[in-house]
């Protein structure tokens, strides 16, 4: 039965936050808000988390996964940012995007797409997610909380929790956050390629 957290969302509570990444460093799956909509997340370490993700949302290996993370800075840790990218990239985060780049030695090559040896990184404008990286100190695994067959993610955390009851550890609520998953670019090649128009402007990117 999946614990639930309902925080303050611009001054969450520091008790709420510490006890939610505990159950991230214990193995839990989390459901929390961001800018966009509510993702589902673990720890970057964790492989029974990735495959709990992949089940909830009947994922192939082709998925893209997303580090959420704090800062450009850490960001930039996990991700390798070209001069050709870097102030596109600087000027949309934090935000409402989800970048496609070349992943370094840091991300687990589980996390990485198959082929392109790429992964997706997003820095979120949201206290709470803001709040949880700070207190976990590295990224999290994310994905959409979309379900299959659905066309819009769960904007409410009660239905998570009752929905997903059995399949995540804890829900964080902190009121509605949103329909519109992020806008996801893919600066890994020549030319920004949008793969997905969401919540974030697409026009600087064409």
């Amino acid at each position: 039965m999946a614990k639930y957290f309902d925080v303050h969302p611009d001054n969450p509570q520091p008790r709420a936050i510490t006890q939610v990444v505990d159950l991230v460093r214990g193995g839990g799956l989390i459901a929390y808000p961001t800018d966009s909509c509510f993702a589902l997340g673990s720890q970057l370490g964790d492989t029974n988390g990735l495959a709990r993700i992949r089940e909830i949302r009947q994922l192939d290996d082709r998925h893209h996964f997303t580090l959420v993370c704090a800062s450009f800075a850490q960001l930039a840790q996990f991700v390798h940012v070209g001069n050709s990218v870097f102030r596109a990239v600087k000027a949309a985060t934090p935000g409402q995007y989800t970048f496609v780049l070349p992943a370094t030695r840091e991300v687990p090559r589980r996390l990485q797409h198959p082929k392109k040896k790429t992964v997706g990184v997003r820095i979120p404008a949201h206290a709470v997610a803001q709040a949880l990286l700070a207190e976990l100190g590295e990224p999290l695994v994310s994905s959409t909380l979309l379900l299959p067959g659905e066309e819009e993610p769960m904007t409410q955390g009660w239905e998570i929790k009752e929905r997903l009851d059995h399949v995540v550890d804890a829900v964080i609520d902190s009121g509605d956050c949103g329909t519109e998953p992020t806008t996801v670019v893919d600066l890994s090649g020549p030319e920004p390629e949008i793969i997905r128009r969401g919540a974030g402007d697409p026009s600087r990117f064409e």
